[in-house]
């Protein structure tokens, strides 16, 4: 994921200006692809280390929230996470789009970070600054929203990539495994739905979602009992 609050695992938030992509008020049609509802991203983010680490990010177009189409993209963290303190103290990062459930699980259940921002897997991605805007707080955590402007973006590839039930059934269970152990969620009824996704991913996910799979399933714990979060881990931006 891999951002949201230090309990839990792992994220775990205009106008066109021309050809090069740069702007100021950027809204969603200057984005590298078209966004709607809540669309799944890996955020990267520069650390104090000069590292980047990545976490999950989901992106929320503006008529999902209700509000004009033109309005900016929007992002929400949750806890006092590396996204949550990168943002904060540098107030930019890159977005990138990505279909590889093992990238997506490292991002999102892992702390991962690397040398350069774009992961090879990266179908598209966008240069942001970003803004706080707003912030509260559900279940005894903090979140805070952030809007989006884009600054740079590139599309990397255009080739067809299929998917299968079983990417879908991982991604699903990096939002259950981020809200294991968060007392407002019913643990129970977690570990019920990830039971349920590992055997989708059983029947249907093919190497790649296996391995994603199996990677979630080890830094969680989550059939073994043993679930504590590493004091340094952080949840993904819980929905």
């Amino acid at each position: 994921m891999s951002d949201e609050p230090l309990q839990g695992i792992s994220d775990g938030d205009g106008d066109d200006d021309g050809d090069d992509g740069r702007g100021g008020d950027d809204a969603v049609g200057d984005w590298p692809v078209d966004l709607a509802g809540v669309t799944e991203s890996v955020v990267a983010t520069l650390g104090p280390n000069g590292l980047w680490n990545l976490a999950a990010l989901g992106l929320h177009a503006p008529e999902h929230d209700s509000r004009p189409a033109d309005a900016p993209v929007r992002a929400r963290t949750w806890g006092r996470t590396r996204t949550w303190r990168n943002f904060t103290e540098r107030g930019e990062g890159v977005v990138q789009f990505v279909t590889d459930p093992r990238d997506f699980v490292d991002a999102a259940a892992t702390v991962r970070e690397e040398r350069e921002p774009v992961l090879d897997s990266a179908d598209a991605w966008a240069e942001l600054e970003v803004e706080r805007v707003g912030s509260g707080e559900r279940g005894g955590t903090e979140w805070v929203d952030w809007h989006l402007r884009v600054t740079d973006a590139a599309v990397e590839r255009t080739d067809v990539r299929t998917i299968n039930r079983g990417f879908g059934a991982v991604i699903d269970a990096t939002v259950a495994v981020s809200r294991l152990d968060v007392p407002s969620y019913d643990t129970a009824e977690l570990l019920a739905r990830l039971r349920y996704f590992a055997d989708v991913v059983d029947r249907c996910g093919g190497p790649a979602e296996r391995e994603a799979f199996e990677t979630l399933r080890e830094v969680s714990g989550w059939d073994s009992g043993d679930r504590s979060p590493d004091a340094d881990g952080e949840r993904r931006d819980g929905r």
